[in-house]
């Protein structure tokens, strides 16, 4: 299976789709329309040259990928802020709008950019410190109480990857049974039944992407599995026994285990492997915990996404022609 290098997320009530250097975000607005936003994603990272490196691109790539995902989340709540706005203004109360011209309003909209940018900038900070401290710091806190109890080092490090392992499953369990993330599930199921439709030849409409399966091995929730699960690895190797330093070399290792496991969903991706495929299999359990099955509606306008930055057609034409 050659892959199509398409890949994705799910935001509030659509889908954002990703091809190279384009991305689309497609939104099921309150009114029941769609609303579809096409642009050019330029990388954080200045030279390209790192984006291409093995082991290196991955940790560039995961970074992008919070960039990009917060932005195109940002930009969907937006359209139900606006409902929140509008119902407010309604009646017979509504308030009166000062004129003001066009060089007022690109001012203030690049005012409301620049705020927009900081307040990305610092919930991706807040995001990733809070991660650290919940999947790093707490089972690294909780194995050096437990110093006493178990003896060998070995047996320490497999008992705060295991933890690390429960916090993660315990936290998608927990947030799972939110109402609004269930919906946002069910658009991460449709971005992976769209793509599995892609991959195996099928013609891109509702009907085969609604019998294509909504597990992937290149899904962002498999490669989190994996960076925790090398970590355990390289844990049980790198012998520290002060827990604050433990945990320090713990956060300098990560980009590199981010690399590696880069590499690895990238090679499921492209790969019918059996032994790939074993690998790939603790990701795809877990991914039934982030996916769910999507609606109609939702399967529309994760398809809209799909055809707004890639031309499945050719690509099926190119891998499937002669089975078709």
């Amino acid at each position: 299976m050659k892959s199509s290098n398409i890949g994705g997320q799910a935001v509030l009530e659509g889908i954002m789709m990703k091809n190279k250097d384009r991305y689309a975000v497609a939104v099921r607005k309150p009114d029941k329309t769609i609303a579809l936003q096409v642009e050019t994603y330029h990388s954080i990272v200045p030279w390209t040259a790192l984006t291409r490196i093995p082991f290196v691109r991955g940790i560039f790539n995961f970074i992008d990928s919070m960039v990009l995902g917060m932005k195109t989340l940002t930009y969907s709540a937006s359209f139900f802020e606006d409902e929140e706005e509008e119902t407010q203004e309604s009646g017979d109360k509504k308030t009166e709008k000062k004129a003001i011209t066009e060089e007022e309003q690109a001012a203030k909209s690049k005012k409301e950019e620049r705020v927009e940018n900081i307040v990305m900038g610092l919930t991706i900070a807040f995001s990733f410190v809070m991660a650290l401290l919940l999947f790093t710091v707490l089972p690294s806190f909780v194995a050096g109480l437990l110093k006493n109890q178990i003896h060998t080092y070995t047996q320490r490090a497999i008992v705060e990857g295991l933890l690390k392992v429960v916090v993660f499953v315990g936290y998608l369990l927990l947030i799972s049974r939110m109402k609004d993330i269930q919906r946002v599930f069910m658009y991460h199921g449709a971005e992976h039944k769209c793509i599995n439709c892609i991959e195996h030849g099928l013609p891109l409409n509702v009907e085969n992407v609604r019998k294509s399966s909504r597990q992937h091995k290149r899904c962002g929730t498999s490669f989190l599995l994996f960076v925790l699960i090398i970590s355990i690895i390289v844990g049980i190797f790198i012998r520290v026994d002060i827990v604050w330093l433990r945990v320090l070399i713990r956060i300098a290792l990560l980009p590199l285990v981010s690399g590696i496991s880069y590499e690895i969903i990238k090679l499921a991706g492209n790969s019918d492997n059996p032994v790939i495929s074993l690998l790939s299999q603790p990701g795809l359990m877990v991914q039934k915990l982030t996916t769910r099955e999507p609606q109609d509606d939702m399967i529309e306008v994760a398809i809209e996404a799909v055809e707004a930055v890639f031309d499945w057609e050719t690509y099926e034409a190119e891998n499937f022609g002669e089975e078709k």
